[in-house]
């Protein structure tokens, strides 16, 4: 799970905003488990009470999502789909349909890079890494049926169908951006005009400003320790996706992120961390962008995105960048290399 350095300057301003009046932005500050990881909210409101109550709110709407998302609870929207859409059309939930169609976007994007259809393979590598041994080719051509986004039919506007009778589906790459924008959309219906909300450290979507600022400062990933990439949150969204560096793999594990093509561990180690204007959009990109590798990503991005940008980081200290308008920081050392 990426790790940041993020959310210090609202406490430091909640110091500065304590000594003010009272009709000013007050912040409230709340987190809450679900989905697996720590949600946060951090707020600006001239009623803190209101805050509070779409901090709630917000997080309410977190929870909902994850009895519907989760892959683990037998009684979810997911898991009876994918009990009973297999060879029949199944009706669905609005967003569970919905996360589902974004998610064939990115796999479209990727040719396949991006699949949600992975998840039997996933559980196939966890399996091996609890035993030490990696899969067999054998075990591996048997689950290729089950694999493939293609294989997932939408019927709109709430019916889905599979294609395979061993079809699963794991939303672990783009369930939490989804979560955020919902949760994004309860707290502005509610009057909330300046937040930040934070998934895990891995996605972050801020509007409006801490009081004197022009945005929401964001430290994202370095796993070279050199660079400090930044970037300024303003009415978007920015998610980090990273595979384990190899060093930090012990004899035996594999790597946490399986590429959907080769039905292997992802080898490179970097991190790749996306700007755009919604979470699910970074969330879903940040693998994509992960699985692709930086040459392909960044013909991606200028290709096909806009209002997106995205940033690779190595442990050595290279990096590459692209753009199509928002901007991503960076305050290196010295020794960092571009390529």
């Amino acid at each position: 799970m990426p790790w940041y350095r993020a959310l210090l300057l609202p406490f430091v301003l909640a110091f500065s905003l304590s000594q003010t009046p009272a009709a000013s932005p007050q912040l409230v500050y709340k987190k809450q488990y679900a989905m697996g990881t720590v949600y946060q909210i951090v707020a600006y409101d001239p009623s803190p009470a209101r805050a509070s109550q779409a901090i709630d709110a917000a997080f309410q709407q977190i929870v909902d999502l994850d009895h519907v998302m989760s892959n683990f609870d037998p009684e979810s929207d997911l898991s009876r789909l994918e009990r009973s859409a297999r060879f029949h059309a199944v009706r669905v939930p609005p967003a569970l349909f919905a996360v589902i169609r974004d998610s064939l976007t990115y796999s479209r994007l990727s040719a396949g890079k991006f699949d949600i259809t992975i998840a039997p393979v996933v559980d196939l590598w966890k399996a091996a890494q609890r035993e030490g041994t990696p899969p067999s080719a054998a075990q591996l051509d048997r689950l290729r049926a089950c694999v493939g986004y293609q294989k997932i039919q939408l019927l709109p506007p709430d019916r889905i169908e599979f294609h395979s009778s061993c079809l699963r589906i794991d939303l672990g790459g783009i369930g939490k951006g989804f979560a955020v924008d919902r949760a994004a959309e309860v707290l502005r219906a509610q009057g909330i005009r300046s937040a930040l909300v934070n998934a895990g450290g891995s996605t972050f979507l801020g509007w409006g400003a801490p009081p004197g600022l022009s945005g929401w400062l964001v430290h994202l990933r370095d796993p070279s320790g050199r660079l400090d990439p930044q970037v300024v949150l303003h009415n978007n969204s920015v998610s980090t996706s990273e595979q384990w560096h190899a060093s930090l793999i012990e004899p035996g594990e594999f790597g946490h992120i399986i590429d959907p093509t080769t039905e292997r561990p992802v080898q490179s180690s970097f991190a790749v961390s996306v700007v755009a204007p919604t979470g699910t959009e970074t969330d879903g990109l940040s693998l994509t962008l992960l699985m692709m590798g930086p040459s392909a990503g960044k013909q991606l991005v200028k290709k096909d995105l806009t209002d997106t940008a995205a940033i690779w980081v190595w442990p050595s200290g290279e990096f590459g960048t692209v753009s199509n308008g928002p901007e991503i920081q960076l305050h290196d050392s010295g020794h960092a290399s571009h390529h």
